[in-house]
């Protein structure tokens, strides 16, 4: 007796959908460009363990650190570089659970988190994330990559509290970006 699709066959005939029911491919490549930065910026990307002096707060600016994390350790699909946007430019990127920050004049501002990676269906996924920064603050953002089963992976970038965030990035390598 048939009993239709599997369920698997299912949610991959849905999300093989998707793309084709976005309202507007150009108005969304249009807000991603607001936050992240051009596409064939490229980052070297290793981390440090060496121990790292905190950094100093450039007066009358706000510090972020974005910090890249696993939402299963272990399983960091070939260690992806992340690069990390702010209004339309590249400030970095990291590299298997890694931290970077960088400052950022006061006011609003808009974060990206973007995959730089061969296949092209990754490296089209971003996270956008809001931040209204004051001076003399500290800002802690989470780029997390999400695995959905097999090879569906996913990006998310949100802010986390400053007792999450200092946790975070004392448990994480200081990124050392260059690039290309």
């Amino acid at each position: 007796m048939y009993h239709g699709p599997n369920m698997k066959t299912l949610l991959a005939m849905i999300l093989l959908s998707l793309p084709a029911l976005a309202a507007d491919p150009a108005s969304t490549v249009a807000v991603v460009n607001t936050a992240c930065g051009p596409d064939n910026v490229k980052f070297n990307v290793k981390s440090s363990h060496d121990p790292q002096p905190a950094p100093q707060l450039e007066p009358g600016k706000a510090l972020v650190y974005v910090v890249e994390q696993y939402d299963r350790p272990g399983n960091e699909f070939g260690k992806p570089t992340i690069r990390v946007g702010l209004d339309g430019a590249w400030v970095g990127a990291n590299r298997s659970t890694s931290h970077l920050f960088f400052s950022v004049e006061p006011g609003e501002h808009h974060l990206c988190s973007n995959w730089q990676s061969l296949p092209p269906w990754l490296r089209v996924q971003a996270s956008l994330a809001g931040l209204t920064a004051e001076p003399g603050q500290t800002y802690y953002f989470r780029a997390r990559v999400i695995e959905h089963g097999g090879s569906l992976f996913t990006l998310d970038l949100e802010p986390v509290n400053s007792d999450e965030g200092q946790m975070l990035v004392a448990s994480s390598p200081l990124s050392d970006y260059r690039q290309k």
